[in-house]
């Protein structure tokens, strides 16, 4: 069972965690963890995801359930549960092991990443085409967290745990068709839904997760 944890905060916005759930393989088990920030039985789950947000992970108000998440993501590292971070989610991820992540400006379309890292297990038979919804980013990446992808914007753009199970995307794996008409400001640019295999991120975290077990 992997456990999916919503970081949202907009309920009319609720739309992407749950398609992650949909589309990762096997069973899944979802959460609004913003509503309810309590740290869950980690034995009872094969891995975690955490979601993506249109809050900031450096905003004080939302500071709540922010370290409360923080903790969860170091209670993973500490005992080697599978985690996933998606956009929000990868740079908490950071923050809460020791990097920066900082404003900048809105995107909402495809992008073009280049893999650095041929063993990030998350990024296997990944095309380089690949949807973003964010408008902050890792400027500075936890000193644990190797930065396994690139774009011509961020350096940081996806990374992985040293030693822990830990893989994190700047990009929705979860962003299909079925929902490109939810946000407001999608524009698909040169490439489309066909130029892209994102999800096969989630396939990959959902298959280590069973082999892992």
């Amino acid at each position: 069972m992997i456990l999916v944890l919503d970081l949202e905060v907009e309920p009319d916005y609720r739309y992407l965690a749950p398609e992650i759930a949909r589309l990762t393989p096997g069973e899944t088990e979802y959460r609004v963890f913003v509503d309810e920030p309590i740290l869950p039985d980690l034995e009872s789950f094969d891995g975690v995801v955490l979601s993506g947000s249109t809050a900031s992970v450096y905003d004080d108000e939302h500071a709540d359930w922010i370290e409360p998440a923080e903790t969860l993501v170091r209670r993973c590292r500490d005992e080697t549960v599978p985690l996933l971070g998606v956009c929000f989610g990868h740079q908490l991820i950071h923050q809460a092991l020791g990097g920066v992540v900082e404003r900048d400006e809105r995107r909402a379309t495809f992008v073009e990443l280049e893999s650095t890292d041929r063993d990030d297990l998350a990024l296997a038979d990944l095309d380089p085409i690949v949807p973003v919804l964010h408008a902050d980013f890792v400027v500075d990446p936890a000193d644990a967290l190797a930065s396994t992808a690139r774009t011509d914007y961020n350096a940081h753009f996806c990374s992985r745990h040293a030693d822990a199970p830990i893989w994190t995307v700047q990009f929705h794996p979860e962003f299909t068709e079925r929902v490109r008409d939810e946000p407001s400001d999608w524009a698909d640019g040169s490439h489309s839904f066909d130029d892209s295999n994102a999800t096969r991120v989630l396939e990959n975290f959902a298959q280590y997760c069973r082999e892992a077990t």
